[in-house]
C-alpha cells in the first residue's frame, strides 16, 4: 500500500463528506493504494455515523472510536498502530489541511528519501493576534530547544516514512513535537514544505489560547526527557553533588572556625550559615534520592493503555 491518511477528529461531522471526497479523488487521480483512517476521539455529533456510512460505501475508509476524547496525541498513537502505508500522512479533519499536498509530501519521503516532512502554513488566515502571533513565539522557542530547523511545528498536515510511525510514542499533548520525537528516534532527514492553508469551512476550533500554556509546558518535559529521560540520575545527581558539596563546604568552614580560630564566639547553631549548610545538604540528599527514584521508575515502568477504543470499523 502506497499511502495511509491518518485524520484524528472530534465533532466534525460537516466536513468529513466533504474531505473523504477531496482525498479519494486526489488518490485516485494519481493512482495510488491507500487507506484513511478516521480516529473519532469522542466525538458527541454524528461524525462517527458518517464515518460508518463512508466506510460501508469505500473499503478504503477505516475508522477508530474512543469511548471518550483522549486528546490528538493519543487518537495520532491508535491510527499509527493500524497504519499500513509506506508513507503516512496525517490532517485535520476541518478542510484547513489540503489534501492537492498529499503527492507532492508523498514523493519527497519517496523520492528525496526524507524520514518525515512538516508543513509550514507559511500564509494563514487565523486571527493574528490569538493565532498567529502565539504561533511565532511558540515555534520559534521550539525551534531553539529542540535544534529540529522548522518554521511550523503544529501544523497538522505531515508525511512520514512508516518506520518512523512504528518507532516512536506520541503520548500526552507531544502531537505538537513529533518532528522532535523523530529526532531523538534517530530519524534525523526531517524536511519542510509551504502548503495552503484554508480558512475553516465548518464549525469552530477545538483549541483556545491554553493550548500555547501547554505547549509551552510540554517542549520543557520533551527537553528534559530527550536529556535525561535514560539517565535522570545524570541530572539529579549533579544538581545533589553541587547542593551537598555547598552545604559541606559551610559545614567545614563552621567546624575549623570554631575549633582553631574563633573558640570562644558564637554557638555555631547561632550563626546563619549553618542553617545555609544544613538545608543545602537535606536539598542535596533529596536530589539523589528523586535520582534514584527515577532510575528505579524508568526500569520497571509498565506500557499502560493510554485510551479506549469502543469500536472499529475494517481494521
Amino acid at each position: 500500500m502506497n499511502i495511509s491518511v491518518v485524520i484524528p477528529l472530534l465533532n466534525e461531522q460537516d466536513s468529513l463528506i466533504e474531505l473523504h471526497d477531496w482525498i479519494a479523488q486526489v488518490m485516485q487521480s494519481n493512482r495510488f493504494s491507500y487507506e484513511i483512517i478516521f480516529i473519532d476521539d469522542g466525538s458527541t455529533d454524528d461524525s462517527w455515523l458518517h464515518i460508518m456510512k463512508l466506510s460501508q460505501k469505500d473499503d478504503n475508509v477505516k475508522g477508530i472510536r474512543f469511548l471518550n476524547n483522549f486528546g490528538k496525541s493519543q487518537a495520532l498513537h491508535a491510527g499509527f498502530a493500524k497504519a499500513q502505508g509506506d508513507v503516512v500522512i496525517t490532517m485535520d479533519a476541518d478542510l484547513q489541511d489540503n489534501p492537492d499536498e498529499i503527492p507532492e509530501l508523498y514523493n519527497m519521503i519517496v523520492i528525496d528519501k526524507f524520514d518525515m516532512v512538516s508543513g509550514w502554513k507559511k500564509k494563514r488566515y487565523d486571527s493574528v493576534l490569538a493565532k498567529n502571533l502565539p504561533s511565532k513565539l511558540f515555534n520559534w522557542a521550539a525551534r531553539k530547544t529542540s535544534g529540529v530547523k522548522l518554521n511550523d511545528f503544529n501544523c497538522g498536515l505531515k508525511a512520514y516514512h512508516i518506520d518512523v510511525v512504528k518507532n516512536i510514542d506520541v503520548n500526552g499533548e507531544m502531537h505538537r513535537y513529533i518532528p522532535v520525537l523523530a529526532k531523538n528516534a534517530g530519524f534525523t532527514k526531517i524536511g519542510e514544505k509551504i502548503v495552503k492553508h484554508q480558512a475553516r469551512k465548518y464549525g469552530v476550533t477545538k483549541f483556545g489560547m491554553n493550548r500555547f500554556v501547554h505547549g509551552f509546558l510540554d517542549l520543557i518535559t520533551i527537553w528534559f526527557i530527550s536529556r535525561f529521560g535514560r539517565r535522570p540520575m545524570h541530572l539529579f545527581g549533579a544538581l545533589g553533588v553541587i547542593m551537598f558539596g555547598i552545604g559541606f563546604m559551610f559545614a567545614l568552614y563552621l567546624g575549623i572556625d570554631k575549633l582553631f580560630i574563633n573558640t570562644t564566639g558564637r554557638l555555631i547553631t547561632d550563626r546563619p550559615q549553618f542553617y545555609i549548610a544544613l538545608a543545602t545538604m537535606i536539598i542535596g540528599t533529596q536530589f539523589f534520592v528523586a535520582g534514584f527514584l527515577g532510575e528505579i521508575i524508568l526500569r520497571t515502568k509498565g506500557n499502560k493503555k493510554r485510551y479506549l477504543i469502543k469500536q472499529e470499523l475494517n481494521l
